[in-house]
């Protein structure tokens, strides 16, 4: 009730809206900013929750990616999938695909999962829940590093030398990462409230590699073929790899748009989380 007669007040709970998008994405970088330290001590938590008993280690990101292609190839030479005729060595095309591509596998898995494994956190304490999910990419950047030390290593095994392109590696996978940052953000809020999404992840992720020519080449013809002209992530993959491979951009086109619309994407997710993260607490 007003303490003056006649007096109106209105309650306007999400007040950041009102002070714009613009203003509210800098008001979320510097909140990342100050929460450097937090993040970094998050991540070191999930790196040694996971390693603290693991017999491999370092040895998965490596041995995760020989399987697959081993795999293929038997595939192929049994004549149960065609991998297409290619001037390199197959197996120097595909994990270069596939260092890629997990950025997206992991990211988007460790990033829906990062609420509801930190719950007790974040019923006790206040704090900006966009540190969990930052901080749940950053294996994904240490695997993505370990990968691409083995490509080089196939580079040299394979008496090969990489284009010039291949220092600008890590950049060309940005696209990459905002948009499995930005899916993360929004799928972490959807898991806390729909437990079944974590699950539905793995089989779709799974599906959605063999959908995209990662492990092999793109068909010319059939409903493959016409998938793949829609498919986002065939631009995210196959325009790096053909870069460092072959020296030759031929999709720069459709990596460009897919890149800026990755990145308007990633900013889109990142606000709508900052305006859902107040209430995530009493939903996990």
């Amino acid at each position: 009730m007003s303490d003056h007669p006649g007096e109106i007040r209105v309650y306007e709970p999400d007040q950041a809206i009102k002070k714009g998008y613009l203003s509210m994405l800098g008001e979320i970088f510097q909140e990342l900013s100050a929460n450097r330290w937090l993040i970094y001590q998050l991540f070191l938590r999930d790196f040694s929750s996971v390693y603290k008993q693991s017999l491999f280690g370092f040895i998965w990101p490596i041995l995760i990616p020989i399987l697959s292609v081993g795999t293929f190839m038997i595939m192929n030479r049994s004549g149960v999938l065609d991998i297409g005729t290619m001037d390199l060595p197959y197996p120097l095309f595909a994990i270069l695909g596939l260092s890629v591509w997990q950025i997206f596998a992991r990211g988007i898995t460790a990033g829906a999962n990062s609420l509801v494994k930190a719950g007790p956190m974040i019923t006790r304490i206040n704090f900006s829940r966009k540190c969990l999910v930052i901080a749940a990419f950053g294996q994904v950047l240490i695997f993505f590093c370990i990968e691409f030390l083995l490509c080089l290593v196939l580079f040299v095994a394979y008496g090969l030398t990489p284009t010039p392109y291949i220092i600008l590696f890590p950049v060309l996978v940005l696209p990459m990462l905002w948009l499995t940052v930005g899916l993360g953000l929004i799928l972490a809020v959807i898991n806390g409230i729909i437990r079944d999404i974590a699950h539905i992840l793995t089989v779709g992720v799974t599906f959605l590699m063999f959908l995209t020519p990662i492990l092999y080449q793109k068909p010319g013809t059939g409903l493959l073929a016409r998938l793949t002209e829609y498919n986002p992530f065939y631009y995210l993959t196959a325009f790096p790899r053909d870069l460092i491979l072959q020296g030759k951009g031929l999709l720069w086109a459709g990596y460009t748009i897919v890149g800026c619309l990755s990145l308007v994407f990633f900013l889109f997710c990142l606000v709508v989380f900052h305006l859902t993260e107040s209430r995530v607490a009493e939903r996990i």
